[in-house]
């Protein structure tokens, strides 16, 4: 009876809940949304509620001294201090290039495992999520970094829906053990029923979904398929927006899924707006992009955020929001940027809402940036200069 009561409760959807578009946007630009909530401060209030548990995942941990990010690494060590227990699972590749913060959180009493994530899966832990008492999420495209706090474009989703909550939580507990050492199979056993989450709110149904599929209990989980299917069903809009887009991997294999169903779009009449970050201007990804530009249908615009006042900031001063609006009305947001491993070897976490307000605020937030002076068409016959992005 137990085991039954526990399947009903992920079959049934329920109408309450909570569903908040959040936000990041770099200081110096025009590009604030006053009726959106802030991640810094979102983070700051969900993480002083917590009552018992605080457990995050992310690709990595990175802090600055009066950053924006300080006074949260501080509330998770005074949650850690006034006995939540705090569990912080990071990428083990990205360790040894940012250990500090990591290792700060470890001696304030917060639980913190490396999970290599090539060992299970082949990719890494790409996945941007924070829950707390295992019922309210916030998951986007923020990594844990002062940088995606201030100087980043940046989209997330702050919920409270029963069944996304118990999916983001069970999927938590499936990589930490995994980090601990379990193996795939005892890891992904307790989930291996569950049916794929579906919450209803506010005249919208959300599906909470994952990747990659080694790592979920069924395909019907892996949000992949879900992605292509709002493409493939979208009749008169779609408005993209990520980091990067790139079909053709380092092996040179074509990454087809995405591509065809955003030409089959445009082929059909469907107006495709995609929008990417300046890094994109990097041979190896910039060609796959003009190859877009010139068809009917289709316009690629990139984004460059001009240097901040202080200087040049490494990996800072970019879009980085991952989301998709189809016809107004349905919404991908999630941590995936458009390459295959993104979906095929890496965690990764993907909210899709379809109806409500969500869709159509997300689909404004686009037009924002898309019509702004930061965006400026592909030219397809362009030999374009990488920017410089990182340390040098």
């Amino acid at each position: 009876m137990i085991a039954l009561a526990w399947l009903l409760c992920w079959q049934v959807p329920v109408t309450a809940g909570r569903l908040e578009l959040v936000e990041s946007t770099p200081l110096e630009t025009t590009l604030d949304h006053s009726d959106i909530a802030d991640a810094h401060e979102v983070w700051l209030e969900l993480i002083g509620s917590a009552k018992k548990s605080i457990d995050l995942a992310q690709f990595y941990a990175s802090n600055q001294p009066g950053s924006r990010l300080e006074p949260i690494v501080v509330a998770l060590e005074s949650a850690a201090a006034r006995g939540v227990k705090v569990r912080f699972l990071a990428e083990e590749k990205f360790h040894e290039t940012y250990p500090e913060t990591l290792e700060r959180l470890a001696t304030k009493g917060v639980d913190v495992r490396r999970f290599d994530v090539a060992k299970s899966f082949g990719g890494v832990l790409h996945a941007k999520f924070l829950q707390v008492d295992a019922r309210e999420v916030f998951v986007g495209s923020q990594n844990f970094d002062w940088r995606s706090l201030e100087h980043i474009v940046e989209l997330g989703l702050r919920l409270d829906l029963p069944q996304s909550s118990r999916a983001f939580a069970a999927i938590f507990e499936c990589d930490w053990k995994l980090a601990g050492g379990a193996s795939l199979a005892d890891a992904l056993a307790p989930l291996r029923d569950l049916p794929p989450p579906v919450d209803e709110f506010g005249g919208a149904r959300i599906e909470t979904r994952f990747s990659p599929l080694a790592g979920i209990p069924s395909e019907g989980w892996w949000d992949l398929p879900e992605l292509v299917e709002r493409i493939d069903g979208a009749k008169n809009s779609l408005k993209l927006q990520m980091l990067t887009y790139r079909m053709v991997g380092r092996d040179r294999e074509y990454f087809s899924e995405l591509e065809t169903a955003l030409r089959r779009a445009a082929a059909r009449g469907t107006k495709v707006q995609l929008m990417v970050a300046d890094w994109g201007k990097r041979r190896g990804i910039v060609e796959g992009l003009q190859s877009l530009e010139p068809l009917e249908n289709i316009e690629v615009r990139f984004v460059t955020i001009p240097e901040h006042s202080s200087g040049h900031i490494p990996f800072g001063r970019v879009l980085h929001s991952k989301t998709l609006v189809a016809d107004g009305e349905r919404l991908w947001l999630g941590t995936s940027n458009w390459e295959r491993d993104y979906f095929t070897e890496s965690r990764n976490a993907s909210v899709f809402v379809d109806g409500g307000a969500l869709p159509v605020r997300v689909g404004q937030v686009f037009d924002d940036l898309w019509n702004s002076k930061y965006a400026a068409p592909v030219d397809p016959a362009a030999k374009y200069e990488a920017p410089r992005y990182g340390e040098r």
